[in-house]
């Protein structure tokens, strides 16, 4: 159980570390580079998905003392979740304003 554990600890920090170049530089990684429009959300996205993904390897490790399992559960699904949103919504085409209704 503990490789399981350790697995999503190594996944979380890499994609935490895509999300800081992502807000930083503004830089994707080439796969998903076509599809995203807004880097910094996709970058903010990541931090928060790569946070769910950190949880437990926090919670095992016993840094979060004192904290029940049904609340480590269920910040960890928002996050996951609000994660998701995020790059989901990073990939939407944004909107373009008339120039000529603007004036």
């Amino acid at each position: 159980m503990g490789w399981v554990v350790g697995t999503g600890t190594v996944v979380g920090l890499l994609v935490i570390a895509l999300g800081v170049v992502a807000l930083r530089t503004g830089r994707v990684l080439p796969v998903s580079r076509r599809h995203v429009t807004r880097p910094r959300l996709y970058g903010a996205g990541a931090l928060v998905l790569g946070a769910s993904l950190l949880l437990p390897g926090l919670s095992a490790l016993h840094l979060l003392p004192g904290v029940p399992e049904e609340a480590r559960f269920l910040v960890g699904t928002g996050l996951l979740l609000a994660g998701m949103v995020l790059l989901l919504v990073s990939q939407l085409s944004p909107l373009h304003r008339d120039r000529r209704s603007a004036l």
